[in-house]
C-alpha cells in the first residue's frame, strides 16, 4: 500500500472575534491535510514536533484519532508547543495573527519514516524555509526523490510570521526545483514573488523548477499551469481558507492514489484528467471547509 509522507509544523490556532475567544482547533494546511487522508483511509504519517505539554497532547491526540501515524512526531521537553493568536476582522478575515512559541536549542530530532518508489511526500510552509528545521526537513526529501517518491510542495508560510524573502528564495527555488507538483494559493504567491500575477510568476519563476503547477486564486477557483498548457476550474465558495486548501491538498493526493498515479505520470496527466481530478479534490475541499476541524469527514451512509 502506498504511503503518505507529511513534513510540516504543529501548531494549535486560537480564533478571536473582537476580543473573544470563539475557537481552538490543530492549524496548518499540512496537519489537516494529514488527518483528512487518515479519515479517507489512506497511509499517513505526520513528521513533526511539539512539545510534552497538554497542547502538544492535544494534537497527538486529535492525529490520532484521525488515524495518522504520529510515530515521527519530536515530543521534546524543554520548551511549549506554539500557539497561534487568530483575530479576525469585521468581515470575518484574518487581520491579525500572534505567534507565541518557545522550542528548545536542539530541535526537529526525528525518527525518519520508511519512504518507498511512489509513495507521495508532502512539505512545505515553515519547515521548508527556516532553520534548523529546514536542513533536516531537506535530507528527507532529498532521500525521497532518490527513492522515486512523488514529491508534493506547499510554497508560503504561515502570516503573522515574517521574512525578508531574498534570505528564503534560494530554499524557496532548492524546493521547487525538486518538487514533482507545486500547490500554492495567491496570498502564498504575492508573499514569494511580490507584484507579479500567477501566470507571470509560474512563466517568470516556477516552471524553470517545477512543471506542475496548480495555482488558488483568492476566490478559490483552481488554475493548472504547465509549459504551453492552462485552464481554470470554477469552484464553489467557502470562508474557511485553511480547511478549504487542507482540504483541496488531501484531494489530490487521494486522487494521485485512487487513479493509481505514479511518479513517471505526473508530467503525462491529460488536460481532461486533471479536471476530472481538481474537480474532486474541490469536492473534498468544500466538505473539510464546512466541517468543525477543518478535515474531512465521512458522508453518512444512504
Amino acid at each position: 500500500m502506498r504511503k503518505i509522507i507529511t513534513i510540516g509544523e504543529s501548531v494549535l490556532d486560537t480564533l478571536y472575534r473582537g476580543n473573544q475567544p470563539v475557537k481552538a482547533f490543530v492549524g496548518g494546511r499540512l496537519a489537516c491535510a494529514a488527518a483528512s487522508l487518515g479519515t479517507m483511509g489512506h497511509t499517513v504519517a505526520l513528521v513533526s514536533e511539539c512539545a510534552t505539554d497538554r497542547v502538544g497532547d492535544l494534537i497527538v491526540d486529535f492525529l490520532e484519532r484521525h488515524h495518522v501515524d504520529t510515530h515521527s512526531i519530536d515530543r521534546y521537553t524543554d520548551g511549549n508547543t506554539p500557539v497561534a493568536a487568530i483575530f479576525a476582522g469585521e468581515n470575518g478575515e484574518r487581520d491579525t495573527i500572534i505567534n507565541y512559541r518557545h522550542y528548545p536549542a536542539d530541535r526537529f530530532d526525528v525518527i525518519w519514516p520508511r519512504i518507498d518508489e511512489n509513495d507521495i511526500v508532502l512539505f512545505g510552509s515553515l519547515y521548508a524555509i527556516d532553520t534548523p528545521q529546514r536542513e533536516r526537513l531537506f535530507e528527507l526529501v532529498n532521500y525521497a526523490a532518490q527513492r522515486k517518491a512523488i514529491l508534493l510542495y506547499l510554497p508560503g508560510f504561515q502570516h503573522g510570521i515574517h521574512y525578508r524573502i531574498t534570505r528564503v528564495m534560494p530554499a524557496i527555488l532548492e524546493n521547487l526545483e525538486i518538487a514533482d507538483l507545486v500547490i500554492a494559493h495567491d496570498r502564498d504567491l504575492h508573499d514569494i514573488f511580490p507584484g507579479e500575477s500567477a501566470e507571470e510568476a509560474f512563466h517568470n519563476h516556477i516552471e524553470y523548477y517545477a512543471d506542475t503547477y496548480l495555482h488558488i486564486a483568492a476566490n478559490l477557483d483552481v488554475t493548472m499551469m504547465r509549459r504551453g498548457e492552462k485552464f481554470t476550474a470554477t469552484t464553489k465558495k467557502a470562508t474557511n481558507l485553511l480547511g478549504w486548501q487542507a482540504g483541496f491538498t488531501a484531494g489530490i493526493i487521494d486522487q494521485l492514489i485512487t487513479r493509481d498515479i505514479n511518479r513517471d505520470d505526473i508530467q503525462h496527466i491529460e488536460s481532461t484528467m486533471w479536471q476530472d481530478i481538481i474537480a474532486k479534490a474541490c469536492d473534498i475541499a468544500t466538505l473539510c471547509a464546512a466541517s468543525d476541524d477543518n478535515t474531512y469527514e465521512r458522508p453518512p451512509k444512504s
